[in-house]
C-alpha cells in the first residue's frame, strides 16, 4: 500500500512538472508572438496574388463611390442648367435667395465670433431680408440688365476686345451705383425704416460701401463678362454676391439688434 501511495506520488508530481513546463513555453511563445497570427505577406497559405486580389477590390471600391459622387454632381450641374433654359428667371431668383439669405448667416456667425459671444441668438428675420432681396429684387435686375446689355453690346467671342471693356465700364460706373441705392432702399423698407433714416443711411455708408464695391467688383465682372457664357453670369455674380452680401450684412446692420431670435 506505501508503495502504491509513493508511486500516485511520483506520477502526480510529474505530471504538475509537465503542465508547469508547457505553460512556461507558451508564456514564452506569446512573449515572442509566436503564438499564431493573421496571415501576412508570404505567410503560408496567403500568396502574394490573394493579396493583390484584395487590395484590387478595396482599390475597386472607392472608385466606384468616387464615381458615384462625380455622377451626382454631374447629374445635379446638368439639371440645373435644364432649369436655366426652361426657367431661367426663376431659377436665377431661386439660387439668388437661397445664396443672399445664406450670405446673412454666415455675416452674422462672424459678428457673433468678433464680439465673443459664441451663444448669442440668429436673427432669422434679417436673413430672410436678404433672402427676400435676392429672391425678388438682386436675380430679377441683373436678369433683364444682362439681357438689355448684351442686346446692346452682343458677347464677343475673344475675351479681350473693347467691347468687353465697355461693359466693364457701364456696369461698374453706372449700373453699379444705382443699384447700390436700390439696396438700401429695398433692405431698409423690409426692415421697417422710415425714408429719412434710409436717407441718414445712405449719407453715411454709400461712399465706403461704393469704394468697396469697386475693390471687388470691377475684377469679378472683367472675368464675368470675359469669360461666363451670358447664360450662366446671373449664377457667377450670385457666388461672388455670397462674399459682397456679407460685407453688406455687417455695414447695413452694425448697430441693429435682432429683431428674431432662435
Amino acid at each position: 500500500m506505501k508503495s502504491f501511495l509513493l508511486l500516485s506520488v511520483q506520477l502526480l508530481g510529474a505530471t504538475l512538472s509537465t503542465e508547469a513546463l508547457v505553460s512556461s513555453s507558451s508564456r514564452q511563445a506569446l512573449h515572442r508572438g509566436a503564438l499564431p497570427r493573421t496571415p501576412a505577406f508570404g505567410a503560408a497559405g496567403t500568396s502574394p496574388a490573394t493579396i493583390a486580389s484584395a487590395n484590387g477590390r478595396h482599390g475597386s471600391q472607392i472608385k466606384m463611390v468616387d464615381a458615384g459622387f462625380a455622377d451626382s454632381v454631374t447629374g445635379a450641374w446638368a439639371a440645373y442648367n435644364d432649369a436655366l433654359e426652361a426657367n431661367p428667371l426663376v431659377t436665377k431668383s431661386i439660387t439668388a435667395g437661397v445664396i443672399l439669405g445664406s450670405a446673412d448667416f454666415a455675416g452674422q456667425a462672424i459678428e457673433r465670433a468678433t464680439k465673443e459671444d459664441s451663444e448669442g441668438s440668429v436673427d432669422l428675420a434679417r436673413a430672410a431680408r436678404f433672402a427676400v432681396f435676392g429672391l425678388v429684387l438682386q436675380a430679377p435686375w441683373n436678369h433683364f440688365y444682362y439681357l438689355l446689355l448684351d442686346g446692346v453690346l452682343p458677347p464677343t467671342v475673344e475675351p479681350w476686345t473693347t467691347t468687353t471693356g465697355v461693359k466693364v465700364v457701364i456696369d461698374q460706373f453706372v449700373q453699379a451705383p444705382i443699384f447700390t441705392v436700390l439696396i438700401f432702399i429695398f433692405l431698409g423698407l423690409l426692415e421697417g425704416k422710415t425714408t429719412d433714416a434710409i436717407k441718414s443711411q445712405l449719407d453715411e455708408d454709400y461712399k465706403d460701401t461704393m469704394l468697396a464695391n469697386w475693390k471687388l467688383w470691377v475684377p469679378a465682372t472683367v472675368v464675368n463678362i470675359a469669360f461666363c457664357p451670358p447664360i450662366l453670369r446671373v449664377l457667377f455674380l450670385n457666388v461672388v454676391f455670397f462674399f459682397w452680401s456679407i460685407f453688406l450684412s455687417l455695414k447695413l446692420n452694425k448697430n441693429e439688434e435682432p429683431s428674431q431670435q432662435a
